[in-house]
């Protein structure tokens, strides 16, 4: 597993353009019996960051195995270069499982991203797995307001390009940012992200990665 270490914005910037040329926006996998999440935390009293992968069994959302790593940050906080910040304790803890998930989804941009390549691409190209993005908020692009009904969504689009959905998870419940990350289409991507949302707004496989990565920091604050 290899991944580059710009040295600077405008190297990641080119970077992120030759890597975005890679990005895969059809299905290409088999069955989907596990899946994971991701989540990233800074804590800027000891300038390290918190990466927690959590897998799941994709039929009963039950915990399979979870590997948390702290780091120390390598990239700058530069909007839009995010992944070079996140990626690097995601792939130290990717590298710990044991059970190799069939598909990830990230807490963060895909192809919803202005250069089309937010962090699901850069870690679905990396790995060469399917990988969604699903954000809580909007990064880029413009949409109309989904119906208020679990399910409803309605286009993202940027420079006429529909980079991804708006879709409601719950009933009158602020939407979430649905994007391709790599070897998914959009429309999997929305379908999975509905599987992952039975009782609450994010996706099951975010809220449990979210949670071992609160608990990390905890420790991390606990020490000091």
């Amino acid at each position: 597993m290899q991944i580059e270490h710009p040295s600077s914005e405008t190297e990641a910037q080119a970077l992120q353009e030759a890597l975005a040329a890679q990005v895969i926006s059809e299905d290409q996998f088999d069955s989907i019996s596990t899946i994971a999440g991701t989540d990233v935390a800074y804590d800027d009293a000891t300038n390290q960051l918190v990466g927690a992968i959590v897998v799941l069994d994709a039929s009963t959302l039950e915990i399979i195995e979870t590997q948390v790593v702290t780091e120390s940050v390598r990239f700058p906080y530069i909007p839009g270069l995010f992944s070079f910040r996140e990626l690097p304790p995601l792939l130290s803890a990717f590298e710990r499982l044991t059970h190799k998930p069939d598909m990830i989804v990230c807490d963060g941009q895909g192809l919803a991203h202005p250069r089309r390549f937010g962090l699901a691409c850069h870690l679905g190209v990396v790995l060469d797995i399917p990988t969604i993005g699903c954000g809580k908020t909007r990064l880029t692009g413009t949409h109309e307001t989904p119906l208020e009904t679990r399910g409803a969504s309605a286009p993202l689009i940027d420079n006429d390009q529909v980079i991804g959905e708006v879709l409601r998870t719950q009933d009158n419940i602020k939407p979430v940012y649905v994007s391709v990350g790599h070897r998914a289409s959009l429309s999997t991507a929305k379908e999975w992200i509905l599987k992952l949302t039975p009782k609450y707004r994010l996706p099951e496989t975010t809220r449990q990665a979210d949670q071992q990565v609160n608990r990390a920091l905890k420790a991390l604050q606990t020490q000091r």
